[in-house]
């Protein structure tokens, strides 16, 4: 205020100015109440003048020596050319409403130049109500006048006043020129409502002949560029006939904001072949182009020039760079151009708070605000959702909630978008009840808003709540988009969800967004993962175009529902439509190659692919290759591949403990896991599965136990996975009652976890428990799979009920769709021969629909040994010498046939010829677990060190068993020998000095757990019924196959194994 008075003084030097000339401008709106006390007390005799009426008329004139050419020699630089140029010559607010005053004061008359300036500059100073009240009253107008006012009200968004400002004109009989019509097309460009009235604007201005006029044709460039009408932008700017670095711009803009960054770098070049040189904005809108494109190439062109041209202190073309280098992956390029920047905006920060973010850094943003706030830079809306963005995990929540608490109290809380990211926030932290509370009283929302709190009750597992929302949210008729029905799809991708994503399916036909690209990938995605992949391809037949995320995930969906050979036809119909593959493709496509036989003919090439595309560096490929080479069988590629890892993440442990752990190498596996812990790689759910999986094939109970201390210290004890693969280790170990109190309640319980109680129970040889979990599955709404039939299939077959199976066999086919695997037909046919019903066996295996393999045979020939059935059992040896030479197992099993029948000849031919190709017998072993130390014994071995105490504790046996009725069964021994010897060689079984060791050495009334390689034998499973009856122990033995729990003479598998 003391520069207006400054200013008063100037322009009446040596007068003063009476208190009405204050009061007028106080009523005027050009000098406030506030702006009045700030006035320092010398001005106090000026308000103790007597007043003037103040007038709304213009002034009348006074003579020109009194007039404002009085002015014109004034000191003030201002105030001097104010005569000639108007109100356009004050810099200042205050001292162009001094001079209002000054002119009401002495009645100058102003001229229409002088008009049309002062309302220029209240519109400027957003006092369009006075720009207006001027306008109204002016004695004459010009075309200037009208340009001047409709161009203002376009300026301060009163959109429908200038179309009515343009009609008045019109009334007038006003010819509007090109300054006016580029006001009107840039308030349709603003303005929705107005989209028809753009295209009757350029309508007229080509019936005018000012359709070639530059600033309109900029003007309608921007409108066709705003409302994405791109080619029609392009089409009009060939025609242009006179174009400038204004219309190139346009133009460039166009193509940018509407998704084309390649035409918009293309329309760079040719300005530049046109000799148009760049300004700050073409280069920035450039810069930003090639952001989009992440051309390395081009873009150090367009840096290069930028340069040269001597724009990269520009702060705009700074900002554009700094997003440029971030989205290059060029960090340090961008931090240095923000050092040695001496000028920087709030968006120069935003744009360093963004690259951060998108880093996935949280640290560097918000000690980036701290600095920028103590540059005394005031934080905007972009500000405080980028930093907002940053914290959106449960690590950073903190600071999350203190970004949430500053945006209040700096009044940025009232802005949409900031409470969006809000919500994102907390929904991703997996606090989805305070972004419910947040959306609920949020003032405003907007489209994006619905959105996100549809996307948080998704991934915060709420289907049916993100599906009430979008319901109230159509029935509101607020205006939705594609990205409202993706989200909302992407919350059915469960099989309980199925029915109502389907219904989605059908309003988006509706709605005609059937060919959205971002619909269609993720109405594929539901269909995947509601294993619908016919569904999924009828989507993707009626989609236009597709992209790599089509492919992606088609090919994932595919892999997931165990389609591989469809999954490889996407990939090379991928290929075939020139799609580059990425990093994604390759990880999904090798979750295909499980098979030993598609190793050769799929897994290998895939890897020559992925090393001749590059993929192969990435940490993703190389960890999918690890497993995928370990799951065909190939350790030692895996293994190679391991080693080869300059940085082993836990994916990378994970892969090669799940990979040895699954083929058996539980030691191995073991070993990686407690070197993962040296590393100092930190534990998740997967490495603690890992190792759990390694316990397990182990069958070693005491790791297990410590595995398990060790997830409940860390904290897993309530994840799912892990809770799953304890349930499998204890079950796998012999400990069901271990498993019963972990088991989840049934709404919590997985697919996996209900299959895995269910194997648990078949393993252990309880039907009936199978069963009853099965039917409380089916109770519980939860669709059995192709494993769920194998473990109550394989239950049947340990419980010998052949009409079970064959029902459940049945059942599994009619009404639940599930083609038969190689695992369902080994156990039928395993139920089928064991039973005695081999013919029944061989013709089940003749009408197969999967081809048989050498499990199926082998079970075939062991049923053959079992019911001394020649013929069935040459068939099947046969069978499966033919798909391997030098099985062994063949020649041992039709061995024991030909002794069964007493076919000597035919067992030393076959001896014979097992040594003729040095092929050797796999020696039967077992072991078992003392004092933390594994003893395993072979038949007749002597070389453990108590070797003397054990051989002395098994005659206390015989001699214990005898009095109970013990007698050998000499038809396990299969050797033409006499009587005594094969008593003496069944008595020296591995099984039974594994079992005198234990009793020897466990504390008394402890359980006994042995186990043993191969199956065990009839007279072995004998002795160990006799045993737990005379010594009152709990007795338990693991073959490959089942568990036997021995108790009081009796196990569990009832006789029947």
């Amino acid at each position: 205020m003391q520069a207006a008075m400054a200013v008063v003084a100037l322009v009446l030097p040596g007068k003063g100015i009476a208190g009405s000339v204050v009061a007028r401008a106080q009523r005027a709106h050009f000098i406030t109440s506030d702006d009045l006390a700030k006035w320092p007390k010398r001005t106090a005799s000026l308000r103790r003048l007597p007043a003037r009426r103040f007038s709304t008329s213009l002034p009348v004139a006074e003579p020109a020596t009194n007039g404002i050419h009085a002015l014109a020699g004034h000191p003030n630089a201002d105030i001097s050319l104010f005569p000639r140029l108007g109100f356009a010559s004050v810099t200042g607010s205050v001292a162009g409403r001094a001079i209002h005053c000054f002119s009401l004061r002495r009645s100058l008359s102003l001229s229409l130049f002088h008009c049309n300036t002062l309302i220029h500059m209240c519109f400027q100073q957003g006092n369009a109500v006075g720009a207006l009240y001027l306008f109204d009253r002016l004695p004459e107008t010009n075309c200037s006048s009208w340009n001047t006012v409709i161009s203002g009200c376009v300026r301060v968004s009163l959109f429908a006043k200038a179309v009515e400002l343009f009609g008045r004109m019109r009334d007038d009989g006003v010819m509007p020129n090109g300054f006016v019509l580029a006001s009107l097309l840039t308030a349709c460009n603003r303005w929705k409502n107005m989209v028809t009235r753009g295209f009757e604007i350029h309508g007229f201005a080509l019936k005018l002949g000012l359709a070639t006029d530059l600033y309109v044709g900029t003007a309608l460039l921007h409108m066709y560029g705003s409302r994405g009408m791109v080619f029609d932008a392009r089409r009009f700017f060939r025609d242009m006939p006179e174009r400038n670095v204004v219309s190139w711009t346009a133009l460039m803009v166009s193509f940018s904001a509407n998704g084309y960054p390649e035409e918009a770098v293309r329309a760079y070049h040719e300005m530049r072949l046109e000799g148009v040189a760049c300004n700050q904005n073409s280069f920035s809108t450039v810069i930003s182009s090639c952001g989009l494109l992440e051309d390395n190439k081009v873009s150090l062109q367009v840096i290069g020039h930028a340069v040269v041209c001597g724009f990269e202190t520009e702060v705009s073309v700074a900002n554009a760079l700094i997003t440029l280098f971030g989205n290059l992956g060029r960090r340090e390029d961008a931090e240095n151009l923000f050092q040695r920047m001496t000028e920087r905006d709030t968006i120069s920060w935003n744009s360093m708070i963004t690259l951060y973010f998108h880093e996935g850094a949280c640290e560097e943003p918000l000690q980036l605000f701290s600095d920028m706030r103590h540059h005394e830079l005031v934080p905007d809306a972009t500000t405080v959702s980028s930093l907002i963005s940053a914290c959106a995990c449960l690590e950073y929540l903190k600071w999350g909630r203190g970004l949430h608490a500053l945006s209040i109290r700096n009044g940025l809380s009232l802005f949409v978008s900031v409470n969006n990211t809000l919500i994102n926030m907390y929904s991703m932290s997996g606090k989805h009840k305070a972004a419910e509370l947040l959306f609920c009283h949020m003032p405003q929302r907007d489209l994006i808003s619905w959105n996100t709190m549809i996307s948080a009750y998704a991934q915060s597992g709420l289907p049916f709540d993100a599906l009430r929302l979008l319901s109230y949210f159509l029935r509101e008729n607020k205006e939705t988009n594609h990205v409202s029905f993706a989200t909302a799809v992407a919350a059915c991708s469960s099989p309980e969800s199925f029915l109502v994503g389907k219904m989605i399916h059908a309003l988006i036909i509706l709605l005609g967004l059937q060919e959205n690209l971002v619909v269609g990938n993720a109405l594929i995605t539901m269909y995947s993962k509601c294993k619908a992949m016919r569904e999924a391809l009828w989507v993707l037949q009626a989609m236009p175009n597709y992209d790599l995320v089509t492919y992606n995930t088609l090919i994932g969906g595919f892999v997931e529902n165990e389609e591989q050979m469809e999954a490889m036809l996407v990939f090379n119909q991928m290929r075939k439509a020139g799609v580059r593959a990425n990093y994604i493709t390759i990880v999904n496509i090798l979750g295909a190659i499980s098979d030993p036989c598609d190793l050769m003919k799929y897994g290998k090439p895939l890897h020559a692919h992925a090393l001749s595309t590059g993929l192969e560096s990435d940490e993703f490929v190389k960890n999918s290759l690890l497993t995928m080479y370990a799951k065909c069988g190939d350790l030692d590629s895996s293994i190679y591949i391991f080693d080869g890892l300059e940085s082993k993440t836990a994916v990378s442990w994970n892969a090669m403990i799940a990979s040895k752990a699954h083929h058996g190498l539980g030691e191995d596996a073991f070993k990686l896991f407690m070197e993962m812990q040296h590393a100092g790689t930190e534990l998740d759910q997967f490495s603690l599965s890992g190792g759990l999986a390694a316990s397990a094939s182990l069958a070693s109970v005491e790791e297990g136990q410590q595995l398990h201390a060790l997830v409940i210290k860390l904290g897993f004890d309530s994840n799912l996975h892990v809770i799953n693969a304890t349930m499998d280790m204890y079950g796998k170990c012999g400990k069901m009652d271990d498993v019963s109190k972990i088991i989840p309640e049934p709404m919590k319980r997985s697919q996996q976890s209900w299959n895995i109680i269910i194997s648990g129970y078949a393993r252990h040889g309880c039907f009936d428990k199978a069963e009853d979990t099965f039917r409380e599955m089916l109770e519980m709404g939860c669709s059995p799979d192709y494993v769920t039939f194998v473990s109550l299939l394989s239950a049947c077959n340990h419980a010998g009920l052949v009409d079970k199976g064959i029902a459940y066999y049945k059942l599994m086919t009619s009404e639940y769709g599930i083609f038969p695997g190689t695992e369902h037909c080994v156990c039928m046919v395993d139920l089928l021969g064991r039973s005695g019903r081999l013919i029944e066996a061989v013709q089940f295996i003749e009408d197969m629909t999967v081809a048989p393999n050498d499990l199926i045979w082998r079970s075939l020939l062991s049923s053959s040994r079992i019911h001394r059935n020649l013929d069935v059992g040459s068939k099947a040896a046969e069978r499966l010498l033919e798909l391997d030479p030098l099985d062994d197992s063949a020649y041992v099993l039709l061995s024991n046939v030909c002794a069964t029948n007493g076919k000597w000849e035919d067992v030393d031919k076959l001896r014979r010829k097992m040594e003729s190709i040095n092929l050797k017998k796999r020696p039967a072993y077992s072991w078992i677990k003392v004092k933390n130390q594994v003893s395993a014994f072979g038949i007749g071995d002597r070389t453990h060190p108590q070797a003397n105490q054990i051989y002395a504790k098994l005659d206390e046996i015989l001699q214990l068993i005898k009095k109970l009725g013990y007698a050998a069964d000499t038809s396990f021994a299969l050797h033409d020998i006499d009587e005594e010897q094969k008593e003496h060689n069944l008595w020296n079984h591995s099984e039974k000095l594994a079992l005198a060791f234990g009793l020897m050495d466990l504390p008394q009334g402890s359980s006994v757990r042995v186990f043993k390689n191969l199956r065990v034998c009839g007279d072995c499973h004998l002795v160990y019924k006799l045993v737990s009856r005379a010594v009152g122990r709990e007795i338990v033995l693991r073959d490959p196959y089942r568990f036997h729990h021995f108790r009081d003479g009796e196990c569990s598998c009832s006789d029947y194994w």
